[in-house]
Parts: C-alpha cells; structure tokens; sequence
C-alpha cells in the first residue's frame, strides 16, 4: 500500500451513527471503528480534550460548559474540522452528533470541503417496549439509579422529538439505512457491516 501519501477520494469514509438511548449504539460503534479503521468522533470527548489541553477552543468552550449551556453549533463544527483537517484521510464514524439539522447542514459543507462525503447514515430501531426493558434491567445490574423506567421513557420521548427532523433531514439525501436493532449484539453487528461496507 503506497497510497499514504496523496489522500484518494474513495478512502475517505464517514458514517452518522443514528439510534435511541439503550439501543447498544456506544458499543456497536466502537467494534465498527476498530475494524474498519475508522476514529469515534464524540464531541463530547473533543470538548473535554480541549478543555484539559487549555487549547484557544477550549478556553471559549470550558465556561459554557460549566455554566451547563449547550455549546453553540459554530464552535463544534470548529471543534470536528480541527480534528478532520489533520487527517490525510478522513475515515470517522460520528456517534452523538449532529443533533440537529442546522448541525448535520454544516457538517455536510464541512465534509464537502473536505471532500468527504457521507457514507451512510446507519438508523439501530428497536421498539420502545425492548429498549425499556434493556435499560431497567441494565439499571439492576449497574446500580445506576436513572436507569429505570420512568426516566427511560422520557429519555425516549426526547429522543424521538430531537432525532426526527434528523432522520427525515437524512433519508430525504437518500443517506439513511434503517436497521434493526433486536436480536445478539453479533447479529445487529452483521446487519451494521452490510450496511456500511
């Protein structure tokens, strides 16, 4: 493999990771980005490096974050291009971002730029009633007190009312690829490859 140096179009790689809260995405994703080379962007995880760093970014970022506001969407699309302009190929699976139109909007021009398209956009759907039950029962077995059904209902109504207008924005650009999200993690993982490969 001589390619390393001149980045090739068809090497980039970029997957929007979709899927309620309980529906195993956080695990899916890591297994996908060790084996297809991918890096896990959480911007969450961007942030606080940034913060700890003491970078320009993460002085702007680090009193928004401890006043507990939402950082606004121009300094995370300065956040994810710091991180994907560095990378002669730009293979990343987002998982948690963007969270709203105006958000997956300038990512798109973004990953436009940089001559990175949107791979695919893989949707994990698991009914309601399934997704409940995972996460009382993870609830019993970790102690995590918010793990019961009550918050996870609500948790799941957020959800739905913050990923629609996401969802539409995707399959509208022909990018989503529903899944089902039931069945052993290795087989939602099978179903995820076929999708993204």
């Amino acid at each position: 493999m001589t390619h390393n140096r001149a980045p090739h179009r068809e090497s980039n790689q970029v997957v929007i990771f979709l899927g309620p809260p309980g529906a195993g995405k956080g695990t899916q994703a890591e297994r996908l980005a060790a084996e297809h080379g991918l890096i896990k962007i959480s911007t969450g995880d961007i942030l606080r490096d940034h913060v700890a760093r003491g970078t320009e970014l993460g002085q702007q970022v680090a009193p928004i974050l401890e006043s507990g506001k939402l950082v606004p969407d121009d300094l995370l699309i300065a956040l994810i291009r710091d991180q994907l302009s560095k990378r002669e190929t730009v293979r990343v699976i987002f998982d948690g971002f963007p969270r709203t139109t105006a958000q997956a909007q300038e990512l798109e021009m973004l990953l436009e730029q940089l001559g990175a398209p949107i791979s695919a956009v893989p949707l994990l759907e698991v009914p309601d009633d399934v997704l409940i039950a995972r996460i009382v029962e993870r609830g019993k077995s970790s102690g995590r007190n918010d793990d019961n059904e009550q918050v996870a209902r609500h948790r799941q109504e957020i959800y739905r009312q913050q990923t629609q207008p996401l969802i539409d924005y995707y399959a509208a650009r022909g990018h989503l690829r529903p899944i089902n999200g039931v069945g052993s993690m290795d087989e939602v993982y099978q179903r995820l490859q076929r999708v993204i490969s």
